[in-house]
């Protein structure tokens, strides 16, 4: 039972080195993202974040043949590029129209979301433990964004609504991964999202300079292997006890708009980042064995 447990502590800090390092992958995206806004629309981006996927996964296809495409939960890849695809083109549109870090603090505040809808969907054990590092990130979300100009309009809203998403997304992801692998579960993703992606994205079609491609190409890269080890995270540890994690975007974030756009974090975005570690630190296996949560 010691092994066990161990094993699972093992597993559980894992995934968390995983999804952090999924996050830095995302956040340098966010920045490919709002350097190709800056002359490109949101369908174009959006396609090609989704076609890159599919490029990347060739090699995969070649080697593995018709048995990389079998699966029986086609419905559930369907349902989860719907919901993703939708959550993306809100967070793009945030990314261009806000500074960096807010843009990320709302579409990272999904892990507020996830333990309700792991509980409600895959009947996952939810904690207080867990709900409490949830509030805590909420907490930190809040003191990063702030209730300014940038916070309660239009663009918010689009920005809470692809966290939403977002969240159904990513609790769907840890729900293939018991049957499906990882390189699968992105693949579909991929290429469900640019069918129906490619349908706007046709009307908008037009010459691509070469700095602009490299973006496009750069940022599908970076989307692309970030999903590879947020779902082999996913694989490794539920949904609800590892999704806070994904505030760690917010920081890094936050480190990019200072570094590219001199975006300087005041008093209260520092403070809401501490809040922001607390909620992930509360997520650390060795913590959780602690308190016997």
């Amino acid at each position: 039972m010691s092994a066990m447990n161990t094993s699972i502590q093992h597993n559980t800090l894992k995934a968390i080195g995983l999804l952090s390092l999924s996050a830095l992958l995302f956040s340098i995206m966010g920045v490919c993202i709002r350097y190709a806004s800056h002359s490109l629309d949101n369908y174009t981006i959006v396609f090609f974040r989704n076609f890159v996927g599919i490029l990347i996964f060739l090699p995969f296809i070649f080697k593995q043949g018709p048995a990389f495409f079998k699966t029986e939960k086609l419905w559930m890849h369907s349902w989860r590029a719907i919901v993703g695809l939708t959550a993306m083109y809100g967070f793009f549109y945030a990314i261009d129209h806000l500074k960096l870090s807010n843009a990320m603090v709302f579409t990272y505040s999904s892990p507020i979301f996830i333990p309700l809808i792991a509980w409600l969907f895959l009947k996952e054990k939810v904690t207080a433990l867990m709900l409490l590092a949830a509030g805590l990130g909420l907490v930190g979300v809040m003191c990063v964004a702030k209730p300014d100009s940038g916070m309660f309009n239009v663009i918010s809203a689009i920005g809470l609504s692809a966290s939403f998403l977002a969240a159904m997304a990513f609790v769907t992801v840890r729900a293939l991964t018991n049957t499906e692998p990882p390189e699968r579960i992105v693949f579909y993703f991929c290429f469900i999202g640019t069918l129906i992606s490619a349908i706007p994205m046709f009307w908008m079609i037009r010459p691509y300079t070469w700095r602009e491609l490299a973006l496009l190409f750069g940022a599908g890269i970076l989307a692309n292997v970030s999903q590879m080890f947020m779902s082999y995270a996913y694989k490794l540890a539920p949904a609800s006890q590892i999704g806070p994690v994904n505030y760690v975007a917010i920081i890094f974030a936050g480190c990019w708009g200072y570094l590219l756009w001199h975006e300087v974090p005041d008093h209260f975005s520092l403070i809401g980042f501490g809040f922001i570690f607390l909620a992930i630190l509360l997520c650390s296996p060795l913590l959780q064995k602690k308190l016997h949560c």
